[in-house]
């Protein structure tokens, strides 16, 4: 069937946390948490709706169906074979990523993460009592690329135990490649640190660009999160799993979900995940387009109307990383400006670790319409700056 992308779903008043939680401006155009605009694919709805037509709502258990779900998609989707004792739920990636952390290292113990990236890898370290060591990304003007000389030297330090890799990464979008995978493995095996591959974002690639799970380079010496959260907008349904080869990782980490109370999973969700990777695919192949479409909109409307800021094409996520160094302010006062000026809501770069400043990261997994009025305010409080 043909899925229609650009149908306007006024989200306001529905407890969204992207639209409803910017009360104090009015009329704004939130372009920042990462969740799309989009209803959801036909036949996760029609799961939900038999589910809740069922009219019970009591503890489950992940059936069978779930594992093979998620099977078939890594082998479907991305030419990559996991066996369902591989397999554990958690409520989330960063539920995950709090569990392994728990497992795995101390208090005190240092975790390594490649700058700029995902805030709440920040939060996570932090809140459980560990250090972050920040690999920073180098960035030359045509993509980011890692520093192996900087990673190495920081691999080596003996408080670090944890390396988490974002692949595909948030927020520059990067899609990393088998050498640049194989040399990390290979310096994180040399080091005895562990790898943790948040892969939340492996469905959205582009331009035809191979993504490579972690785990495929070294699946023993790692733990693979992913959830259909991103890919089908189902975050607020909180199904994610955990994924390693290795059966002492599991059930080291397994414990300390259970410890948690993080085991058990959610009736929709289970059945949300079924519905998303045995019948989702068309509406994937929809979005893709559209969001594809989207960034080269994006990219056009700021090579042609805002010079003042750079952009590199993401080969990932619905995500656009804004170079805006050349403004002279900051990431922080920017965001807060542009808020308060143009009612246009975007997540400041600084939030992603110090290599961020002077960047803005922008949602465009909305309507067309949608993304053109934020470009167009972003436009208009650029040319007022003059």
């Amino acid at each position: 069937m043909k899925y229609d992308f650009d149908e306007i779903i006024d989200r306001r008043n529905t407890n969204s946390f992207k639209w409803d939680s910017t009360q104090h401006v009015e009329d704004v155009v939130p372009m920042w948490v990462a969740d799309m605009d989009f209803r959801s694919a036909d036949p996760i709805l029609h799961a939900l709706d038999k589910k809740l037509q069922h009219g019970v709502f009591g503890y489950a258990h992940v059936p069978d169906a779930y594992y093979e779900a998620e099977i078939n998609w890594w082998q479907k989707r991305h030419h990559y074979q996991i066996e369902k004792e591989w397999i554990a739920f958690s409520p989330g990636v960063i539920a995950a990523l709090a569990a392994i952390l728990q497992a795995f290292t101390n208090p005190g113990d240092h975790i390594l993460i490649q700058s700029p990236v995902y805030n709440s890898f920040y939060t996570t370290i932090t809140n459980n009592g560990r250090g972050i060591v920040e690999n920073e990304l180098i960035n030359d003007g045509m993509s980011y690329e890692i520093d192996f000389e900087d990673f190495e030297a920081k691999a080596s330090d003996e408080r670090v135990k944890l390396f988490v890799l974002c692949n595909p990464h948030n927020p520059v979008g990067k899609v990393w490649r088998k050498d640049e995978l194989e040399r990390l493995s290979a310096i994180c095996r040399k080091h005895n640190v562990l790898v943790i591959a948040d892969e939340i974002h492996r469905d959205l690639v582009f331009d035809g660009q191979p993504y490579i799970p972690f785990a495929a380079i070294d699946r023993m010496n790692s733990i693979t999160c992913t959830s259909p959260s991103k890919t089908f907008n189902v975050a607020g349904l909180k199904t994610a799993n955990m994924i390693t080869a290795n059966a002492e990782y599991k059930k080291k980490f397994k414990q300390v979900l259970l410890v948690n109370g993080m085991h058990e999973p959610n009736v929709f969700g289970v059945e949300a995940l079924i519905a998303a990777y045995t019948e989702g695919e068309e509406w994937l192949d929809q979005l893709l387009v559209y969001l594809k479409a989207n960034r080269d909109y994006f990219l056009s409307f700021v090579q042609d109307k805002l010079p003042d800021l750079k952009v590199i094409a993401p080969g990932s996520t619905y995500l656009m990383w804004v170079d805006c160094r050349n403004t002279g302010i900051g990431s922080q006062e920017l965001s807060r400006r542009l808020l308060e000026e143009a009612g246009l809501r975007i997540n400041e770069g600084s939030i992603y670790g110090k290599a961020g400043d002077g960047f803005i990261r922008i949602n465009i997994g909305c309507t067309r319409a949608v993304l053109a009025d934020g470009l167009t305010r972003l436009e208009k409080f650029m040319t007022a700056m003059k």
